[in-house]
């Protein structure tokens, strides 16, 4: 079975900074997007909290409506059942069945003002939440508004980035089957904890890219050697010669020009 060649250390550092050049623009592309995608999640889930509430606030009203409804229903009875005691009450054979009577007209009475009361409460409570769902629904209204805005911001940068992204990925993932995979997981490490993912850098004026640290002669004559992999012993970067980076530079400029 045939193996795969062993790349020079050269080539190895090339496909590193080729890869960080990929890897870079594709950070660019979602920068551009920022935190849309974030903030149109966030919205969709302040959406769906609110169309919850307005629901549970809608059915709630139901089920006070329903209430009031039985207790009128309630006091019907006891109306009837008055009715009902006062026409005993005129064929009553003694003063004790007459003030049985009376005492059951009284209790039906007091039940009366009893559910009126309650009705009283619940028609103050169905307003306050009435007042409570209208705030609700505009409330709603403004956020579905503003995330209809946002989806057509975050669609309309998708669209023109999407092409790009997927034909970067595409060579972001040709480029990582190249480099052994210590060496990649140390990139992918080392791109993971700097601030802006460059985790292969050139010298620049005696220095690595972005850092104020001097880099000794003789480390700078090794590294434009390229006869083994060097990190910056500050920022822990892996380091490349610029006349390595302009070359890689070049032509990566020829391959971004395709998408």
């Amino acid at each position: 079975m045939a193996t795969t060649k062993e790349l020079s250390v050269e080539e190895k550092l090339r496909a590193l900074y080729a890869l960080q050049l990929i890897d870079s623009k594709i950070d660019e592309i979602r920068n551009v997007r920022g935190e849309l995608p974030l903030e149109v999640e966030d919205l969709e889930d302040e959406v769906a909290g609110l169309t919850t509430r307005l629901d549970k606030l809608k059915a709630d009203l139901e089920g006070i409506d329903e209430k009031i409804k039985e207790k009128k229903n309630a006091i019907d009875e006891h109306k009837t059942s008055i009715k009902k005691y006062l026409e005993q009450q005129n064929n009553v054979r003694n003063n004790r069945e007459f003030n049985s009577l009376a005492k059951e007209m009284e209790f039906q009475e007091l039940e009366i003002q009893l559910a009126e009361k309650h009705i009283k409460e619940m028609k103050a409570s169905m307003e306050h939440k009435k007042e409570v769902i209208a705030q609700s629904k505009e409330r709603l209204e403004t956020k579905q508004t503003h995330l209809k805005h946002k989806k057509a911001e975050l669609n309309d940068i998708l669209s023109e980035t999407e092409k790009e992204e997927t034909f970067l990925m595409k060579k972001s993932e040709e480029y990582q089957k190249q480099i052994e995979e210590r060496l990649l997981n140390a990139y992918n490490r080392i791109r993971s904890s700097v601030r802006n993912g460059m985790a292969v850098v050139s010298i620049e004026r005696g220095a690595s890219a972005g850092s104020f640290f001097t880099i000794p002669p003789q480390t700078q004559m090794e590294i434009a050697g390229r006869k083994k992999i060097i990190t910056d012993e500050h920022s822990g970067r892996i380091l490349v010669d610029s006349m390595l980076a302009d070359e890689e530079k070049e032509k990566m400029e020829k391959l971004f020009a395709k998408m």
